[in-house]
């Protein structure tokens, strides 16, 4: 069968996260129209009786990193690139062109890429008659695939063109495993795309979500998580008034773990403030980044 790890790279914003849950079928990587929402590696397991595909999704990859969580971010895509049996290039259709072929010039993979031209859907058609004359005998496209990830259309001949390229081995996953993620840590996730929907300016960027308690009880699962930010102020938005916030938040990220963990969820959110904790190594590794 055909087997490997198929890994997405791109600037943030090109849409990873959406093509990575449109391939797998299943809603693994939060989504949010702000960038650098994707902080992790994230696996998507695929298997069939032909093949099984190890896709990755990764952090919108940057120039500048301002933060030790920056570069913590870009040492997953740099993972991902050297894993990789067969690489998808992703970009935004309406994106400036000149830069994302500086980026994926720079990445020098050494295994055959798929170039694809993501969001048709909104482009004009001399936009992306623009952009495939533009990719078109580029080194690291060895294929090219235009696409919606949001609305799945050309998903199918982006399939076609990674089986081809993908080499045949033993499968490196049982047939049922979706991911190699723990559920804790999809929990913390789904509570931190609240944060990114509810919250502008640096509160989303400043804040990380930690699952301390995580326990199947007879009837439904126990879940306490603490949403940490770096100051006070943020705090007390995170709270709102009479804790309302919050309870929103909390109220939505429950509905939405209930549907992937298929339980009763009890979920208990707490805030906490911790100075500068993009910048502590300690605190980072116990964030899990």
């Amino acid at each position: 069968m055909k087997v490997g790890f198929v890994n997405i790279f791109g600037k943030p914003n090109a849409g990873k996260s959406t093509l990575l849950n449109a391939l797998i079928g299943e809603k693994l990587a939060i989504v949010s129209p702000k960038v650098q929402t994707t902080r992790h590696r994230i696996k998507g397991i695929m298997t069939t009786d032909a093949y099984q595909i190890i896709f990755s999704d990764t952090p919108g990859i940057i120039g500048e990193t301002k933060y030790k969580l920056h570069e913590r971010m870009m040492g997953a895509v740099k993972s991902a690139l050297e894993d990789a049996d067969v690489g998808v290039l992703l970009v935004d259709v309406q994106d400036n062109l000149e830069e994302n072929d500086a980026i994926f010039s720079t990445l020098r993979l050494r295994v055959p890429c798929v170039l694809v031209l993501n969001k048709v859907d909104k482009a004009k058609k001399e936009q992306l008659d623009q952009a495939l004359a533009f990719f078109t005998g580029k080194p690291y496209a060895k294929r090219i695939v235009t696409l919606s990830a949001l609305t799945q259309n050309g998903v199918p001949a982006l399939m076609e063109a990674i089986t081809d390229l993908l080499p045949e081995g033993d499968p490196f996953y049982a047939e049922d495993e979706l991911t190699d993620l723990p559920e804790k840590f999809f929990v913390a996730e789904m509570v931190r795309e609240k944060i990114f929907q509810y919250f502008e300016d640096e509160i989303p960027y400043q804040a990380t979500v930690l699952v301390q308690e995580f326990k199947h009880k007879s009837t439904l699962i126990k879940i306490g998580a603490i949403i940490v930010v770096q100051r006070e102020s943020q705090k007390a938005i995170i709270l709102g008034e009479g804790g309302r916030m919050i309870k929103k938040i909390g109220s939505e990220a429950r509905r939405d773990i209930e549907k992937f963990v298929g339980q009763k969820v009890f979920l208990e959110l707490f805030v906490k403030v911790r100075p500068k904790w993009r910048e502590n190594d300690l605190l980072l590794k116990e964030y899990g980044y």
